[in-house]
């Protein structure tokens, strides 16, 4: 005897694991951790204070 399936059940555990898959692509794709933007974003104030400090005024 076959199993008894519920098609809406079964339509919405669908969805579901297509949205999750999306979800996980994304975060592969653009996740990054709060620790790794705010290196980066430190080393970023860092090189342009640097550059601001090297730079030559002419009056």
């Amino acid at each position: 005897m076959a199993e008894i399936v519920n098609l809406r059940r079964a339509r919405k555990d669908k969805a579901r694991q297509q949205r999750e898959n999306e979800a996980d692509a994304n975060r592969r794709r653009f996740g990054r951790t709060k620790a790794e933007k705010a290196a980066d974003k430190d080393v970023r104030e860092r090189t342009e204070r640097d550059i601001a400090g090297k730079k030559i005024d002419r009056d």
